[in-house]
């Protein structure tokens, strides 16, 4: 999969993030997805009983996917049991599975339906290439009218606070960081917070490697995924990084889909909480 940026879709048409124009489902549905904020996104559309597998990292909602096979991991999918799931659509994600099994699975799932969400605003193009395919649009409005909501919510929580500089460490050892084009640096900026480093080569820098101008953080995060920082970690990293630092539910900055609604209004409560 050639990283692109999602395609606003043109007529009405259901494109994915390659471009890829899909048409509504109609033979019985038989879907697998390897994409854990997508599992819960279908489960939240009413789609929980067309889930014919999962990576095992799809995990919400906790009690529904239990009764859904696992499938392998995010970056390990087990073709075999995939294709012995006979799929009618498979689910993925540019960032989150790996092109070459992409491609292996592409070989027997008739339909690849590709996501890349980079900004909050990209969900709502989620929900309806979601509802329109799977037949769910009226959920799929629904979903998208408390997205705008939570989204209006959170403007009006943090549009007269002063921005602030954040340094969000997603791994230690190396000590890990995200650059300003992913999805979780424009949740953030859309909170008022300002990711650091102000520019990288790379998504997911290790932070030595682009430590000139961390200093100059207002306030350090740890993600509670896909590193687990704790309470233990918080007097370690403010005194390595000179800013005070808290925990942050990683999951609410980075899943996308039905969960960037709690997203939208965790980040509202968190800055109101830390001006």
């Amino acid at each position: 999969m050639a990283l692109k940026s999602p395609m606003p879709s043109a007529n009405n048409d259901l494109r994915d993030a390659l471009g890829t124009v899909h048409a509504p489902a109609e033979d019985a549905l038989r879907i697998v997805s390897l994409v854990p904020s997508l599992t819960e996104l279908l489960c939240d559309l009413g789609l929980s009983d067309k889930l014919v597998g999962r990576s095992g990292f799809c995990i919400h909602p906790r009690e529904t996917v239990k009764r859904i096979p696992k499938m392998g991991g995010t970056k390990d999918a087990d073709i075999e049991r995939i294709r012995a799931a006979t799929p009618t659509h498979l689910v993925v994600n540019i960032d989150e599975n790996r092109r070459e099994q992409v491609e292996a699975l592409a070989r027997f799932v008739p339909h690849i339906v590709v996501t890349h969400p980079l900004v909050p605003e990209n969900n709502l193009e989620l929900f309806r290439l979601f509802g329109g395919l799977f037949g769910r649009e009226a959920q799929a409005r629904a979903l998208a009218e408390d997205f705008r909501a939570a989204r209006e919510e959170l403007h009006r929580a943090t549009d007269h606070l002063p921005r602030q500089r954040v340094l969000y460490l997603i791994w230690k050892d190396p000590w890990m960081t995200v650059a300003r084009d992913t999805y979780i640096s424009a949740m953030f900026a859309a909170a008022g917070w300002d990711t650091l480093p102000e520019a990288s080569d790379v998504r997911y820098p290790e932070v030595d490697a682009v430590s000139q101008g961390l200093m100059f953080a207002d306030r350090v995060l740890l993600s509670t995924e896909p590193y687990r920082f704790t309470e233990k970690h918080l007097a370690q990293t403010a005194a390595r990084f000179g800013a005070p630092a808290q925990l942050i539910d990683g999951e609410m900055l980075s899943w996308y889909g039905s969960r960037a609604v709690a997203g939208l209004r965790y980040l509202a409560r968190l800055r109101h909480e830390r001006r």
